[in-house]
């Protein structure tokens, strides 16, 4: 267990009295206070917790097998692949996406946008998908959502879920251009075997924009991190009797100087206190951290820690060896390279790795199959992309710490 972990689980035990303005207005009874030393969620060898010191160019790489499900790099920043998101079911890998028009930049030459992100989460926009029996192998894409259902909005990825058996296709119905627009719904499409195509399957949660598909806690309840139009943050709990069925329980919310955005959840070893990671739109090129003893009902105060971010989405997986991999944009000054992060513990990370870069990487998605993690991602948001990692390889990276 990491030096950090003793005091910040002695603390997680202790109910305060003194609570955030946020949690008074919210009438939070069990606001957890994380000393501040425990901030500390990124110690490496040779520079210690001093993350400024990073040389992102020059991180051990780890080794990787690569295949592109989409390019749309030809088009000259017209089109937009985006939101990659990939599962296991039924023997075989799938992928889905947002997949719509793109806005070129004015004065740049078409074959210039070839790493350059164009506008994106435009009206009109769909999601797609494609399968594949390795991970590497892919079909041609196919249409997932059809068109948006309202004019001038469009269809954003937002994940698979596997709930009883049924494979689910999440997609948030939004106001384009953005999102902070009313009439924002998360909406579900069930695939059927049978027909061999994707169904509407209903609303998930209204005003909701998720970041993740749902995963389940201990007492077996699903939670799913989701904003509003508000761009306000907060979990919903439930998902059992239906999957519409939810109640809200609030994690964040944008303020003066942290800008929460993109949240993220996910459990400890002691199978019961929650990490909140959430990135931080308030410009501290930092992740921030909240902590759950009670299953997601209530969130400790949030945290700056000093892991880097380039302000971008992340995704952390605890593999079935017991070890955590977080896949970020880890260079604060810009989305290059993708990095991979390993704790022991899910509370410090102790190796950095370089995966892929030299050029615009963001939005990346892990599962595990067959001792394998398939990191799924986009490239200057015009491809969709899988990296098929060894487990054997990042335990050994952990090892040589």
């Amino acid at each position: 267990m990491s030096k950090f972990a003793l005091p910040l689980f002695l603390m997680l035990t202790l109910v305060c009295s003194g609570k955030s303005s946020f949690a008074q207005d919210k009438g939070l009874d069990n606001t957890q206070v994380i000393p501040i030393e425990d901030r500390v969620m990124l110690d490496l060898p040779e520079i210690g917790t001093q993350t400024e010191k990073i040389d992102f160019r020059n991180l051990p790489k780890i080794p990787f097998e690569h295949a592109i499900i989409s390019d749309v790099r030809n088009q000259g920043g017209h089109w937009v692949h985006q939101h990659a998101y990939v599962c296991d079911f039924a023997n075989q890998y799938w992928a889905m996406w947002s997949d719509g028009p793109g806005l070129p930049h004015s004065g740049v030459a078409p074959e210039k946008h070839r790493n350059i992100v164009p506008g994106h989460d435009r009206p009109g926009t769909r999601v797609s998908y494609a399968t594949s029996p390795d991970g590497l192998n892919w079909s041609e894409p196919k249409d997932l959502s059809g068109p948006p259902r309202r004019e001038g909005f469009g269809w954003i990825a937002r994940g698979f879920w596997i709930r009883d058996g049924q494979l689910l296709a999440l997609a948030s119905h939004f106001n384009a251009p953005g999102y902070p627009g009313p009439g924002l719904s998360l909406e579900a499409f069930r695939w059927d075997e049978m027909k061999n195509s994707w169904e509407s399957h209903g609303t998930v949660n209204d005003d909701t924009l998720n970041n993740f598909p749902p995963k389940k806690l201990p007492d077996g309840q699903w939670l799913m991190t989701r904003r509003d139009h508000r761009q306000q943050v907060s979990v919903i709990i439930g998902g059992v009797k239906s999957f519409g069925d939810w109640h809200d329980r609030p994690l964040a919310k944008y303020g003066k100087e942290q800008k929460p955005e993109e949240p993220y959840w996910y459990t400890l070893p002691d199978g019961k206190t929650l990490v909140g990671l959430i990135r931080d739109n308030g410009g501290s090129k930092r992740l921030l951290r909240c902590f759950s003893t009670d299953l997601g009902k209530t969130w400790s105060e949030i945290q700056t820690t000093n892991f880097p971010d380039a302000t971008s989405k992340f995704f952390v997986l605890r593999t079935s060896r017991g070890f955590y991999v977080l896949v970020s944009n880890s260079n604060p000054q810009k989305r290059d390279p993708l990095t991979i992060a390993i704790s022991r513990d899910g509370l410090v990370y102790t190796s950095l790795l370089y995966l892929i870069g030299e050029r615009h990487i963001d939005y990346p998605h892990i599962i595990e199959k067959d001792d394998h993690i398939l990191v799924a991602f986009s490239g200057a948001k015009q491809t969709m992309e899988v990296a098929k990692v060894k487990l054997d390889d990042l335990e050994a990276a952990l090892a040589t710490e």
